[in-house]
């Protein structure tokens, strides 16, 4: 077998970030303007497609012959575009796609590592001795996206709304010569990220991702059109509202809002957050200003906004693709794109089937009538935009209670895993053992059942009165001292998963500073810390390495907090600036880290058995899959998946593991 390192420049009228990888490379305008290529460490060539040079059919062959391994700083990029462009040459049939199984991602490789996502932060990041060129931005807005049309005719006749090669001739060299440096940055990178080897079945898993993001999800084109039209009619006639209540004449300005609010309360306010805003409308005895702040909310609603991307990302077939990022977090999660499924809005209506209805109607008032507040409304109804096809249900299944099951099984927390085998309510028992009384969901002391939820969803990483508040404390009404009680209380019920806490921070203080390879034997699982090229690697049970670049024990500067600390810091991305910077980490933050990425290989085992069953995954959130079934068979095929999702890996043969699931003909929060 064979690298083949793989670079393209193409052109599409479609806005590549607003409408992703699929409806881009589906446009009739869809081009590839330069492919620039090499085999192993040969010297990288470059077929200017543009100016009419052909494309050589060795090379056409090669994207679909295993023997060449296709590799490609997100590879996806090239597979889809290529998989358009052979299917206009008619190579592949119309529902055909080039193998994933055939080509390998560089920037999944960056993601393993812990490394930047971009070619050229990470080539920045490892030091290569060639890096991308900063001219490329300028050259892309050239030449690979749309211009204004000419009044006459270009050099090609007919005005084609685009630059091309013939255009900007001096331009167009160096436009070369950046599509071949990237071809000579990804291969560097290549060769640098081969390490730490990557077990079989997660190679098989990048395959099956990218074979769900072909597959896509149906949406429902009709509800969706309904909604943006719904949306601006309702949002018109709020704003409406509020600029005769308030006298601005732009309520939506943060400036004129906070000042109008400053001068009715006589109180200054650096910024009006949404908690800010919810908090005076609970507050204030003004009924003027509750009335503008709770039309500010309802008009802030961006979860509707997710209509519109749903159009935006439509292919022809009324599929959306492309909606998940393999390996988007250290933890080897996935991460939402386009429509972002991370944060879909839950439903609470009780006649979802009725609201859908109404909605395509189109009628504003008739939804109003019916169902009230109509941003809240489309809100709710923003999952049901998801579709099963005709004659099909979408089988709809999750684990239940997932990270509480595996940070138990991690720390050998036993009465917990008891409370799993035994199919009790972990949230009562929990409750039941930090107040030492019998709770019982919907009978004696159930008010106590929600503290219990609420501290095992917010207690287990070693946070405290905070993590206990943003999780909803303060909203179950408990005080300052409540909370503290209940923090201590629960690590008193939670003793082995406290004291992993400690184990994990040692084990991996003590490999960083002796760089002696360290295990860790809890009751059920072992992990090992090591390192290697300043990487410290963590190996789950399952073989997959979690990576921390340049993790270190000692003084460090904490940019969030503006000021020096002590204890283990790594080299990362920070989620909030997107700079490469030093992240400061303890005990309960590796141990939530080891936690997800067990519940993530969960995950990924399940999906594979569930594809290699014969159903159709359309896409996954969280601890969830979404699958078309047959409409005649689905209950049936419906036990089957929560049967799958009750295996326990080979790996990690006495975890406790349930699946719970639906179908439906539309997706929602059951």
């Amino acid at each position: 077998m064979k690298t083949l390192h793989i670079d393209i420049e193409t052109y599409s009228p479609e806005p590549l970030a607003d409408c992703g990888i699929y409806r881009y490379a589906e446009s009739p305008d869809f081009r590839i303007l330069l492919i620039a290529y090499a085999v192993e460490d040969e010297p990288v060539q470059v077929i200017d497609v543009d100016s009419g040079e052909k494309v050589d059919w060795w090379f056409i062959k090669a994207l679909s012959d295993p023997f060449y391994v296709k590799t490609a700083h997100n590879a996806s990029f090239e597979r889809v575009c290529f998989t358009n462009y052979l299917r206009r040459s008619k190579v592949l049939k119309d529902d055909e796609w080039l193998d994933p199984s055939q080509w390998v991602c560089t920037m999944v490789r960056c993601l393993r590592r812990g490394l930047p996502a971009s070619l050229a932060e990470a080539g920045r990041v490892l030091g290569l001795t060639q890096q991308k060129m900063t001219e490329g931005k300028s050259l892309i807005n050239l030449f690979c996206t749309p211009r204004k049309a000419r009044k006459t005719t270009g050099l090609f006749g007919e005005d084609d709304g685009r630059n091309h090669a013939a255009d900007f001739p001096a331009e167009w060299k160096i436009f070369k010569d950046y599509c071949i440096r990237d071809v000579e940055v990804e291969r560097q990178i290549d060769n640098l990220t081969r390490w730490p080897a990557v077990p079989e079945p997660e190679e098989a898993l990048y395959a099956l991702d990218q074979r769900i993001n072909d597959r896509g999800v149906l949406v429902d084109r009709p509800l969706a059109s309904a909604a943006v039209r719904v949306d601006a009619i309702s949002k018109g006639r709020l704003m409406e509202r509020a600029v005769r209540l308030s006298g601005l004449s732009n309520p939506g300005s943060v400036t004129q809002l906070k000042a109008w609010i400053e001068e009715r309360t006589g109180a200054q306010y650096t910024s009006l957050t949404k908690a800010l805003v919810a908090d005076l409308i609970k507050t204030t005895d003004d009924d003027v200003l509750r009335e503008v702040l709770s039309l500010r909310l309802e008009l802030g609603k961006t979860s509707v906004s997710k209509y519109s991307t749903m159009l935006d990302v439509l292919c022809k077939d009324d599929r959306a693709r492309g909606l998940t990022q393999f390996y988007g977090s250290r933890t080897g999660r996935w991460a939402g794109r386009l429509v972002q499924l991370q944060n879909l809005p839950q439903n609470h209506l009780d006649a979802l089937e009725a609201a859908r209805d109404c909605l395509a109607t189109g009628d504003t008032e008739l939804l109003a009538l019916n169902f009230g507040n109509v941003p809240d409304t489309l809100s709710q109804l923003v999952r049901t935009a998801f579709i099963a096809p005709e004659n099909k249900l979408l089988a709809v299944c999750d684990f239940s209670a997932i990270e509480a099951r595996v940070l138990a099984w991690l720390a050998g927390e036993t009465w917990v895993l008891e409370t799993f085998r035994a199919g009790r309510d972990i949230y009562c028992e929990t409750a039941s053992r930090m107040f030492r009384v019998p709770v019982e969901k919907h009978g004696q002391n159930a008010g106590l059942r929600q503290k219990g939820k609420v501290a095992v969803l917010a207690l287990g990483y070693g946070g405290g009165k905070n993590a206990l508040d943003k999780m909803g404390g303060a909203r179950l009404g408990m005080t300052d001292q409540e909370e503290t009680d209940t923090v201590v209380k629960w690590r008193t019920a939670n003793p082995s998963i406290v004291s992993l806490w400690a184990e994990i921070e040692s084990a991996a203080k003590e490999c960083c500073i002796t760089g002696i390879p360290t295990k860790v034997k809890t009751t059920f699982a072992r992990l090992c810390f090591e390192m290697q090229n300043g990487t410290l690697l963590i190996t789950l049970p399952s073989g997959r390495k979690l990576c921390y670049c340049d993790m270190r024990v000692g003084k460090y500067y904490n940019a969030k907090k503006g000021g020096d600390e002590v204890g283990l810091h790594y080299k990362g991305v920070n989620q909030e600036t997107r700079k490469w910077e030093t992240t400061g980490t303890f005990g309960g933050k590796l141990v939530e880290n080891i936690t997800q990425a067990i519940a993530r290989d969960c995950l990924a085992l399940a999906m594979t058995m569930i594809d290699q069953a014969g159903f159709p995954i359309v896409f996954h959130v969280h601890d969830e899959i979404v699958a078309e079934v047959p409409f005649g068979v689905a209950a049936f095929d419906l036990e089957r998946i929560q049967g799958i999702f009750s295996i326990s890996p080979d790996w990690a043969p006495d975890l406790p593991l349930k699946g719970a699931g639906y179908l439906t003909p539309f997706y929602k929060k059951d």
